[in-house]
C-alpha cells in the first residue's frame, strides 16, 4: 500500500489527527490528545498508533507504509489468503481494528465495520463475495458468543476465527473446536504491527493449542530473561517521540517455543506475582478457577502484604451468581499453596479496555481498596 493510500484510510477512521504530516491514532471516547510536533516530519515512523502495557500509560508506536505493509505480506503467505474480507468488530484506533482495515484494502478484500453490541445481542452481518471471511476477537468475546447457537452458526461460516489479545484458557478453546470453528490463536502488538505468530485452524481442530509458528516476516527468539524477542519489517521504529536503537526488540510477554517451532506465551513478566519471595504467574492461576466452572470472567492480581510482600487476590465481577469457594477450593488442587488466592473480591466495576481485556492496573487497585 502506498502511503496516500494508507493516509486516506487514517483519514476515513474517524480516529486520526494529523499534525504535519504525521497521523496520530486516538480513541474518540477519550476526547483530545495533547499532541507535540517534536519527532515528527520524518518519511518513516509518521502513524503514531496508541499502545499501553501494564503501567496503563499511554504510548504511541511508530508505524509506517513499509511496517504495516510487511505485515500484511507475512499475514497473506501465512494463511494462503490473495484476498481478505473482513468483519471488523474492534476500534480502528486500535492496531487490531486498524490491521483489519488494511488487510482488506491491500488486497481489495471487503472490509465490514460492525459494533460488537450489535454482534452480542444477536445481529449479524450478510458473509457476502466468496468464503475467505475473517473476524477478529479477543477470548471474553467469543466466550460470549459461544452460548449462542446462532452466532456459532454465523462463526462457522468465516475460514478464519482470530482468537489474541489475551490468553485463551483450554476450555474455552476446547468449547470453540467442539463448535467446530476455525480458530486461529495468534500472537502480536502493537509494535509488530499485529500478529506475528499464528495456529494455523487445521491445526487447531487437530487439537493444538499453541499460539502457533512465526509468521513470515517475523523472526522470534527467546531472550537471556525468557521473554520473545522479535525482529523484522513490522517492528515499529520506536515510541514516540523517541526512535528505538537495535534490530531485536524485546518484549514483557514470557515463553518458549516446542520442537515443532509453536510459541507458547505464558504471560507478561511484570504481570508475575512475588509473594512469599516465590513467583506466580497470573494466567495458569486464572486458567485454574475457570476450570472449576464458577466463574463467568476473573482476573488474578498481587495486592500488597506486610508478610507476603504481595498476596494473591482473584478478583470476578459482581452481580451474577456468586461463585461456590468450597466448589473452587476442591478445583484448585493441581496448583501449589503459594499460587492458591488467598483472596476473593467481588467488583461492581469491572474495568476493561476498548477491546474487552480487564485492566489489571485499575483491578488490583480496586482489590486494594476494597480489602482496606
Amino acid at each position: 500500500m502506498e502511503r496516500a493510500e494508507l493516509t486516506a484510510l487514517l483519514r476515513a477512521t474517524g480516529c486520526a489527527v494529523e499534525r504535519e504530516g504525521n497521523f496520530f491514532l486516538r480513541d474518540p471516547k477519550r476526547g483530545a490528545v495533547a499532541i507535540s510536533a517534536a519527532g515528527t516530519g520524518s518519511e518513516r515512523g509518521w502513524l503514531m498508533i496508541p499502545s499501553g502495557g501494564t503501567s496503563g500509560a499511554l504510548k504511541f508506536a511508530r508505524h509506517d507504509e513499509r511496517t504495516l505493509g510487511a505485515a500484511v505480506e507475512g499475514f497473506c503467505t501465512h494463511f494462503g489468503l490473495g484476498r481478505v474480507n473482513a468483519v471488523d468488530v474492534l476500534p480502528a484506533h486500535h492496531v487490531s481494528g486498524l490491521m483489519a482495515r488494511v488487510r482488506c484494502a491491500t488486497t481489495g478484500g471487503a472490509h465490514v465495520a460492525w459494533e460488537w453490541k450489535r454482534l452480542e445481542t444477536g445481529e449479524t452481518p450478510a458473509l457476502r463475495g466468496g468464503s475467505d471471511w475473517v473476524i477478529s476477537l479477543v477470548p471474553t468475546q467469543l466466550q460470549r458468543l459461544l452460548a449462542s447457537p446462532e452466532a456459532m452458526a454465523w462463526l462457522r461460516g468465516f475460514k478464519i476465527v482470530f482468537v489474541g489479545g489475551g490468553p485463551v484458557w483450554p476450555e474455552l478453546a476446547d468449547a470453540a473446536a467442539r463448535a467446530e470453528l476455525r480458530v486461529s490463536l495468534s500472537y502480536g502488538m502493537t509494535e509488530t504491527a499485529a500478529m506475528v505468530a499464528a495456529l494455523r485452524p487445521e491445526e487447531f481442530l487437530n487439537g493444538a493449542r499453541s499460539s502457533g509458528r512465526a509468521l513470515p516476516h517475523a523472526r522470534l527468539t527467546v531472550t537471556a530473561a525468557g521473554t520473545v524477542g522479535v525482529e523484522g519489517e513490522s517492528v515499529f521504529r520506536g515510541y514516540f517521540p523517541e526512535w528505538r536503537a537495535g534490530r531485536v526488540f524485546e518484549t514483557e510477554d514470557l515463553a518458549h517455543c516446542d520442537a515443532q517451532g509453536h510459541w507458547h506465551i505464558l504471560g507478561r513478566r511484570d504481570a508475575l506475582i512475588i509473594t512469599g519471595g516465590e513467583k506466580v504467574n497470573p494466567a495458569e492461576v486464572e486458567a485454574a478457577l475457570r476450570a472449576t466452572g464458577e466463574f463467568a470472567d476473573v482476573a488474578v492480581v498481587g495486592v500488597p502484604d506486610a508478610e507476603w510482600g504481595e498476596r494473591v487476590v482473584a478478583c470476578y465481577p459482581a452481580g451474577g451468581v456468586a461463585p461456590d469457594l468450597a466448589r473452587v477450593a476442591a478445583g484448585l488442587g493441581a496448583l501449589a499453596g503459594r499460587q492458591r488466592p488467598k483472596s476473593y473480591v467481588a467488583l461492581a466495576d469491572w474495568p476493561r479496555n476498548a477491546l474487552g481485556k480487564a485492566d489489571r492496573v485499575a483491578l488490583a487497585a480496586a482489590a486494594r481498596r476494597a480489602l482496606g
